[in-house]
């Protein structure tokens, strides 16, 4: 069977696993009811041991670590020391690039903080599969290395390469975002070790829906690996309280997308099959589904 012929294959991978309980068990709904395959976990969670364990329970789920700057609270005491001026938590997205480009976080911080989130899932017995980061702080062209040479040191397969189509027709958030990501992406290009899934979610991140699955999915191309991002949950407004998350996130619209028959129909229809980060190898140069990833995925895999 060519490679165009046999149909794209595609990593649904859900981030913020421990960003809250009812996002957590959201997640595992959206494997169990639907169609993720792969999780992005928050090392730096006070719930994590917890929330590992359900994950220990989820087979059918691969488990990668969501290398985080921008949330909570650091693992590391120089993390903390670096943070001085924010209590010792991290800051938001750009106060924390700030940081780094100005050198009042230092690389080696941010090395040994990431080390030590790996090593924290490692501790609670998970299998790592690939590394990505929290709002894609890891495509920052200081830090795209040390991510890659974690990944490396770790034995860890996959890294996040996130891309987006640029277009002046997007929404705000999403022409921003695609602004920011173009330029690193052409940066980081040339320092990427290993193959990466080819990117999809960018321009609907936190409101993926069912037209955007309808649009995106019959332009995949046959014989190519895919990896979507989205962030499915449950909502629970006695957990999250900040205003901004509410109005990022559209937690249960993903879920509700996710787990529809309409999406898996469709799936179905464009020959599309799900697998995950296990069932991926780099060969001549791209990353490729291993042979017995060739089965289509039950209707509740």
């Amino acid at each position: 069977m060519t490679p165009a012929s046999e149909g794209a294959c595609l990593i649904v991978n859900a981030d913020d696993y421990g960003y809250f309980d009812c996002v957590s068990k959201g997640i595992l709904e959206s494997v169990s009811r639907g169609i993720v395959t792969a999780t992005g976990v928050f090392a730096t969670s006070p719930h994590f041991p917890e929330h590992a364990t359900w994950l220990r329970d989820c087979d059918a789920l691969d488990v990668g670590v969501h290398l985080n700057m921008t949330d909570g609270n650091p693992l590391t005491g120089d993390m903390r020391k670096a943070l001085s001026r924010w209590s010792g938590r991290f800051p938001g997205k750009f106060s924390v690039a700030m940081a780094v480009i100005s050198g009042a976080i230092g690389i080696e911080t941010v090395r040994r903080e990431w080390q030590a989130q790996i090593e924290r899932c490692l501790e609670c017995q998970l299998t790592v599969r690939f590394l990505n980061s929290h709002e894609h702080v890891h495509m920052l062209p200081s830090l795209f290395p040390v991510a890659s040479a974690l990944a490396s040191e770790y034995g860890i397969g996959n890294l996040r390469f996130p891309t987006s189509p640029f277009a002046w027709s997007s929404p705000g958030g999403s022409f921003v975002r695609s602004a920011i990501m173009k330029p690193l992406g052409m940066i980081n290009r040339r320092h990427v070790p290993i193959p990466a899934a080819h990117f999809l979610g960018m321009e609907s991140s936190g409101k993926l829906d069912v037209p955007y699955f309808e649009r995106n999915i019959p332009q995949l191309c046959g014989g190519r690996v895919y990896e979507l991002m989205c962030h499915p949950g449950r909502f629970d407004a006695q957990e999250v309280s900040d205003l901004r998350l509410q109005r990022y996130h559209d937690w249960e619209g993903e879920l509700s997308t996710l787990t529809s028959s309409a999406v898996r129909e469709l799936l179905q229809r464009h020959r599309v099959r799900l697998i995950g980060y296990r069932n991926v190898e780099a060969r001549d140069g791209r990353l490729v589904a291993r042979q017995e990833a060739a089965q289509w995925p039950a209707p509740n895999h």
